[in-house]
């Protein structure tokens, strides 16, 4: 493969508790019970927060409203990943993965359903511009549909250059894995961040599962071939 797209929630960074918890809360106040661990699956990860406030009160909402919901379920989100600075970092591997990725020159990029506050958060907090141009990140900003819709690959993959076909995409949730399949990506690795590994076996459309980056294996990038004169240089 020729280019990797990360996505970044449940994946670079293991936060999926904290947003499981955020979204239990505010769908206490917006339909008066917590969402179940099967509604969090299908129907929580990989949706814009438009989407997931549609579902949970049964018809679209006004903007007013996904305005207030998402900034207050955002805000408290990021107050609890400062509020636990031992798990506030890069998932296991992700560093040493992502310093090849640079330093190979191999094209890469995230494609996050996050909205551009979170995005601007983790940029600053994790340093993101050490490793991506900020201007390739794809992110949730109002036209993008959700996943499993193809159409944040197939962005992602437009704007590191490359064919859907010749792209590694690394998704934990159902919806991203669903829309990489659709987006025609290449390879879909499967990161067991939350669910086990079992539970992505009976998922169609995943080439492999690993439970964190060091189980990434590096052959499957191409190195761009004036990288390799240089190395052997």
């Amino acid at each position: 493969m020729k280019g990797i797209i990360f996505d970044f929630n449940g994946t670079l960074y293991w936060d999926s508790q904290l947003h499981y918890d955020a979204w239990r809360d505010f769908s206490k106040e917006i339909r008066g019970y917590s969402f179940t661990d099967e509604e969090m699956r299908d129907k929580m990860f990989g949706h814009t927060n438009e989407d997931i406030i549609e579902y949970a009160i049964g018809k679209k909402p006004d903007a007013e409203m996904v305005e207030k919901y998402s900034k207050e379920k955002e805000g408290l989100y990021r107050q609890r990943c400062l509020a636990d600075p031992k798990n506030f970092k890069l998932a296991t591997g992700a560093v040493e993965l992502l310093d090849y990725v640079r330093q190979n020159n191999i094209p890469s990029t995230i494609a996050t359903m996050s909205e551009w506050d979170n995005v601007e958060f983790y940029i600053n907090n994790f340093h993101l511009n050490k490793w991506f141009d900020i201007d390739k990140i794809v992110y949730s900003d109002g036209t993008i549909p959700g996943k499993p819709a193809p159409d944040i690959f197939l962005i992602a993959s437009e704007k590191i250059g490359l064919s859907p076909k010749d792209c590694i995409v690394i998704e934990d949730a159902i919806a991203g894995i669903n829309s990489a399949k659709s987006a025609g990506i290449g390879k879909i690795i499967a990161m067991a961040s939350l669910e086990s590994v079992e539970y992505y076996k009976k998922i169609d459309g995943v080439s492999s599962i690993i439970t964190d980056f060091t189980q990434f294996d590096r052959k499957l990038l191409e190195i761009p071939k004036n990288v390799k004169e240089c190395f052997h240089d």
